[in-house]
């Protein structure tokens, strides 16, 4: 509850009296939030000695269990917003053509024999260059996080920051409420989505639940430990413990791993999505963490009508996957 309040403090701020010359400060506030909420992450998971020591029996399965359901999730979504939102997805398409937000579509208009300006070529390359930055930030904290983790340092500043990482959390929801209420017409754009705003979420659960039971065999899980794992979405924290309580240790760590992996590997993809598929697809790979962790690297690919389907797609994903978990439990 307390992220919405703070993202919606921050859509208030953004639509009223945030003034336009503080854009890039907030930018840059939601960049570094990225950043110390990542480093967060990789000190817990460089702390959990039992998790490293088992990193070799469970790193097969984690990757599989990761690269499944992102890979069918983007499959999934991509067929049913091509069919369902065909609309909307051809007006992101124009509106990142009108703001040279991504190379491909600049390229497709040069190719029907339209000629982008400069202004798009400079604005493409700083979207991308910004992209990079996100990516390369992503992947150090988490770098420097892990290392903190594993090493004998006990640093109070930094402790209680990992303690108290959930303020860092309603910092970037702050932040990237600013950047969603300073659009303009989102609320009339998102009525006019209708029941086509469980398309996405019903591909997620639906592609990430399956691909569980696809790859049970692979791994050596039952089908319900397999399919729990994936119904995480990318939601670490609960099923890595549930699955520990209901499965034992080994299946834990499986799941707590594979959910964080799929959380970064969002970070990585996300770009390359919006750039050749739709921005809908971007929600893809982040599931559950499309409402929160993920959401600063959706509004840097796409647009703030996207971040609120993230948001909508989070609530959604994060309600199903505790009842998903439950009902998998009962298979193991």
């Amino acid at each position: 509850m307390e992220i919405f309040v703070a993202m919606a403090l921050g859509i208030v701020l953004g639509a009223t009296i945030f003034p336009d010359r503080l854009a890039n400060a907030n930018s840059a506030l939601t960049l570094a939030s990225t950043g110390l909420l990542i480093f967060c992450m990789g000190a817990d998971l460089g702390a959990r000695e039992e998790l490293i020591g088992q990193l070799a029996n469970v790193g097969f399965s984690s990757v599989l269990l990761c690269a499944a359901p992102v890979a069918l999730s983007i499959i999934a979504v991509y067929a049913l917003t091509s069919i369902f939102m065909k609309d909307i997805v051809a007006r992101h398409k124009q509106e990142a053509l009108d703001n040279g937000k991504q190379n491909s579509f600049s390229e497709a208009s040069h190719e029907n024999g339209g000629e982008p300006t400069a202004d798009v070529a400079i604005s493409s390359n700083s979207g991308i260059n910004s992209e990079a930055a996100m990516i390369a930030i992503a992947i150090g904290s988490l770098v420097v996080g892990i290392a903190y983790g594993l090493s004998p340092l006990a640093l109070a500043p930094i402790d209680v920051i990992i303690a108290n990482s959930d303020f860092v959390l309603y910092a970037l929801m702050f932040f990237v409420g600013i950047s969603v209420g300073r659009a303009k017409g989102l609320i009339q754009k998102i009525r006019d989505y209708g029941v086509r705003l469980l398309v996405v979420p019903a591909g997620i659960i639906v592609a990430s639940f399956v691909s569980g039971l696809i790859c049970a065999p692979l791994c050596g899980l039952s089908l319900g430990e397999a399919a729990a794992v994936t119904s995480g979405m990318g939601w670490y924290s609960l099923v890595g413990v549930v699955l520990a309580d209901l499965a034992g240790a080994q299946v834990g760590s499986i799941a707590f791993l594979a959910n964080l992996l799929r959380e970064l590997v969002s970070f990585l993809i996300i770009p390359w999505i919006a750039r050749h598929l739709n921005y809908p697809t971007c929600l893809a790979p982040a599931g559950a963490t499309s409402e929160d962790t993920t959401l600063p690297m959706i509004i840097r690919c796409t647009n703030e009508e996207t971040v609120v389907l993230g948001v909508i797609n989070g609530i959604v994903c994060s309600a199903a996957a505790p009842v998903l978990v439950a009902l998998c439990s009962q298979f193991m």
